[in-house]
């Protein structure tokens, strides 16, 4: 008999229907409003940095680059460079990352049926830091082998292996088995990158790898976009071919099964999946805690539990929440920038607290 569990909300209907989320909101209009936010969000995130540049410039620039024929502009070599090599790729990578983080967590959510999975939780992103880290201090000695983004797969991927493994009990797959098996795991891998770093010959890599390891959109640049982006397509388009099963192993493992889903073999695909969106998003902006967690139940709110709607309005509002953290890592404490982590930490844990309370109000846990 499976053990009690907090259990995840189920669809209203597994197949073709449509619910609504909590207040009666509309798909439609909820993503409106998210891609508003999204936008506003980007804007912000072009305006803001060490060096003030007027909004004009800042347009001026993006478009001369853009659009054919435009010529240069009214500003200076270092504005052009500023804006087009550095707050334009930091930007489109918050994107990336933060639609990926966030789409990681809905799925973890859905195929172990526990509203606490996320990748940090489960220990996937704590296993790709831990090959990242060997790539960085390593130097050439390893990066000639394996690629930073390769490592960071290959950790996150043994990461969500042991934890199915030790997880599973009897033949079945417990939620709660499989949360202490991710936190234990986790501190092992952080044990682990730990010992490396305290090693390493290098202290100025040992440095960059332990801000790394907190998260910073720093390093954004044209050629980091392309993997992540492509991974990032397939990995949603896939997803989003998956959603009735999703909606199914959501509701429970006995009742996917009774609708013809092979729930382990699309539990096993799922975390090939998501460990790869995670070792590759982890690869380029290091561990960014609370977006795989917070995100998707903001968005199950909105629209409720069909994958369908669920799975875009998490990307879209994932995109706009990291945005939204870049911006305050840069402005806290300016001209200094914050890790990510410490800023997800210090407005993600009350907003997390808030939204457990109130789901216990209502007597509802999710």
């Amino acid at each position: 008999m499976r053990p009690a569990g907090p259990a995840m909300p189920a669809p209203s209907t597994v197949g073709a229907g449509l619910p609504t989320g909590r207040g009666g909101l509309r798909f439609p209009l909820v993503m409106v409003v998210a891609l508003g936010l999204l936008v506003t969000a980007s804007i912000a995130s072009l305006l803001v940095g060490a060096v003030s540049v007027p909004p004009g410039q800042v347009f001026g620039v993006i478009g001369g680059h853009l659009l054919p024929g435009a010529g240069p502009g009214e500003w200076s070599a270092v504005t052009d460079r500023i804006v087009w090599q550095y707050r334009l790729p930091r930007t489109l990578l918050a994107i990336l990352v933060g639609a990926g983080l966030a789409v990681v967590g809905t799925v973890l959510q859905a195929v172990v049926r526990n509203p606490l999975a996320d990748p940090f939780l489960l220990g996937a992103s704590s296993g790709a830091s831990f090959g990242a880290v060997l790539v960085i201090v390593s130097g050439t000695a390893l990066g000639g082998a394996l690629t930073l983004s390769g490592a960071a797969f290959l950790g996150a991927l043994t990461a969500m292996a042991l934890v199915y493994l030790l997880a599973r009990t009897g033949g079945m797959l417990t939620p709660g088995r499989l949360v202490l098996a991710g936190v234990a795991l986790a501190y092992l891998f952080q044990a682990g990158y730990a010992y490396v770093l305290q090693k390493a010959d290098a202290a100025r890599a040992a440095q960059a790898a332990l801000f790394w390891l907190l998260g910073s959109l720093a390093g954004a640049r044209w050629d980091t976009l392309a993997l992540p982006a492509v991974v990032l397509a397939a990995g949603i388009g896939l997803l989003m071919l998956r959603w009735r099963m999703l909606n199914a192993v959501s509701v429970g493992e006995e009742f996917a099964v009774s609708l013809g889903v092979a729930a382990h073999r699309l539990r096993a695909q799922m975390f090939v999946v998501t460990s790869l969106l995670t070792g590759v998003l982890v690869a380029v902006t290091g561990a960014v805690a609370f977006v795989g967690l917070i995100v998707p139940h903001t968005a199950r709110l909105l629209v409720g539990a069909d994958h369908r709607r669920l799975l875009p309005v998490s990307a879209v509002l994932g995109a706009g929440f990291l945005q939204a953290v870049d911006i305050a890592a840069r402005l806290l404490d300016a001209p200094q920038e914050l890790p990510l982590s410490v800023v997800t930490a210090v407005f993600g844990v009350p907003f997390f607290l808030w939204l457990l309370r109130r789901r216990d109000a209502d007597g509802v846990v999710s």
